[in-house]
């Protein structure tokens, strides 16, 4: 009977953060310093050193590459394709994010030799890795979790009407919402509630609202 072999395996991660600037929906890329890949643009990352744990290793590459701290991450899922990596047998777990582009001031450091925010419908050709199929997913998951979630409202002043709430889940989402279907939604949702105030300028007041409570992801 031949003897068993444990298999060679090496855990990295990777951090999708999005953002919204200028209306539409940006996520953060670095461009490789080192092979493979090289020259190519990708998602912050890296080996998980031995006796880490997957959140500190995804928290430390994302501030070694670009200069990112102190924000909120969630893991979003492991892909480990046996030839996803041309280095070995790599798996990777995934985090994700939304976070106001103010809070964040990326500089490429460590192995990055650049980062830049790229909208998410006008991303490089070809990333490396897998990271095109990280990216798809991770929208998905954003825009599944915007119902349960209260990101959206950080990208909205303390109080806003539904009209604006509407159209920065329109950049999320990346379609036009239909008014009445989305007042009925968020309203039953309860993530937000009125001030009992008006907006006046417009054609007639609109309601102003709050959100119930200041969440991440």
């Amino acid at each position: 009977m031949p003897k068993f072999r444990m298999p060679t395996l090496t855990m990295t991660t990777d951090v999708v953060i999005f953002t919204i600037r200028d209306e539409r929906l940006e996520i953060l890329l670095i461009e490789r310093g080192n092979p493979p890949f090289q020259g190519s643009w990708a998602l912050p990352g890296g080996l998980v050193e031995e006796d880490e744990d997957l959140d500190v290793c995804a928290r430390r590459e994302l501030e070694e590459e670009t200069k990112v701290t102190d924000v909120s991450l969630e893991q979003l899922h492991t892909f480990g394709a046996p030839h996803r990596d041309p280095r070995g047998r790599l798996v990777t777990v995934a985090y994700y994010t939304l976070v106001r582009p103010d809070r964040l001031k990326p500089k490429a450091a460590s192995d990055a030799a650049n980062v830049r925010w790229f909208a998410v419908d006008e991303l490089p050709h070809s990333l490396a890795f897998d990271h095109a199929e990280i990216i798809v997913m991770a929208r998905r998951r954003l825009r599944a979790r915007l119902d349960e979630s209260s990101a959206v409202f950080g990208f909205l002043p303390k109080t806003f009407t539904l009209e604006e709430l509407r159209a920065v889940v329109e950049i999320v989402v990346g379609e036009r919402l239909d008014p009445r279907s989305f007042r009925r939604r968020v309203l039953a949702l309860e993530l937000i509630e009125e001030t009992g105030e008006t907006r006046t300028g417009t054609r007639r007041p609109a309601r102003l609202y709050r959100a119930r409570a200041r969440e991440s992801l």
